[in-house]
């Protein structure tokens, strides 16, 4: 038991991983120092909100199956970058995708309690960890705050000379009860790019349903957005600063059976709903500049 009148943080070892779990009053959560990245997070008395997978692997070197992974300097297939963004890496595999960042030991800056609440800071910066192929000097920084909800601050400072040209996403995982029975709300109307047909510009109509695989990449995104689950009673509410683009993201059956560290029935409870700054949103850093890109999680009843 705890004292639900402070929060605690415990640091562990998960096989190969340095994790941290969080508890507050309202919440617990759980995270690794490798790629800084969030692996579970569920308010108190609820079905968890951030998906982790059943047959995750907690292994060096290795992106651990679910969570929120950091995606940095760029998103996805660095081929499928725009050109910027491309000529910012010399030579050298451009694998992985989903950029540099997911694998390796961030620095841990401080955990501060502010109240009830917990801050936890991590950053890379790469003038002193240079990425392969990537020679340019930023410093990258994770800002996680748990409080009622969940915050995470993604924040990129150009600490070269010259522009920086990135993609990004915080590629978060969200639990759902069955996807074939939710919505995503509030990207009516927006422009999307429907990559499993031959990346042909669409336009949303109406709310998001699944029916089979999908992989789209929204433009022109508002800064809120939800995702509707009847059967929990649960609206998950996405409200978001610093990002005008989003992935939308389930593998459905065929894909399932390809992936690492996922159960083939497991896209039945998991939906990805990117925050991201991707394809037309791509973020160029002038010298000395900052960007930050904010996502602020929270769950609430129908």
């Amino acid at each position: 038991m705890y004292d639900e009148t402070l929060p605690t943080v415990e640091q562990l070892e998960v096989d190969e991983l340095v994790c941290w779990r969080v508890h507050t009053r309202h919440a617990e959560m759980l995270m690794t120092q490798q790629g800084a990245q969030i692996l579970s997070y569920q308010p108190h008395g609820e079905e968890p909100v951030i998906w982790l997978s059943g047959q995750a692997g907690y292994q060096k070197g290795k992106a651990v199956r679910g969570g929120v992974p950091v995606c940095w300097p760029w998103f996805g297939d660095l081929r499928r970058n725009p050109a910027d963004i491309q000529r910012m890496h010399e030579g050298g595999p451009i694998s992985p995708a989903h950029g540099l960042v997911r694998e390796r030991d961030w620095t841990l800056l401080g955990i501060d309690s502010e109240g009830p609440a917990v801050r936890l800071e991590f950053t890379v910066d790469t003038a002193g960890e240079p990425l392969p192929s990537w020679p340019h000097p930023a410093e990258l920084k994770l800002s996680i705050l748990l409080d009622q909800g969940l915050q995470m601050t993604l924040s990129t400072r150009n600490s070269g000379d010259t522009p920086l040209a990135i993609s990004q996403a915080l590629h978060s995982y969200f639990a759902v009860s069955d996807i074939r029975e939710v919505q995503v709300e509030g990207l009516d109307r927006c422009p999307y790019i429907e990559t499993l047909e031959e990346w042909q510009r669409r336009k949303q109509q109406g709310n998001i349903a699944f029916s089979g695989e999908t992989d789209r990449i929204y433009l022109d995104t508002p800064s809120s957005m939800s995702i509707i689950d009847r059967a929990w009673n649960r609206r998950i509410q996405l409200d978001v600063e610093g990002s005008t683009s989003a992935v939308v993201w389930n593998p459905w059956i065929d894909k399932s059976k390809r992936l690492s560290q996922f159960a083939e029935d497991a896209w039945q409870g998991m939906l990805c709903i990117e925050t991201a700054r991707v394809m037309d949103d791509l973020l160029v850093i002038r010298p000395g500049e900052t960007h930050q890109m904010v996502l602020n999680v929270s769950s609430k009843p129908l």
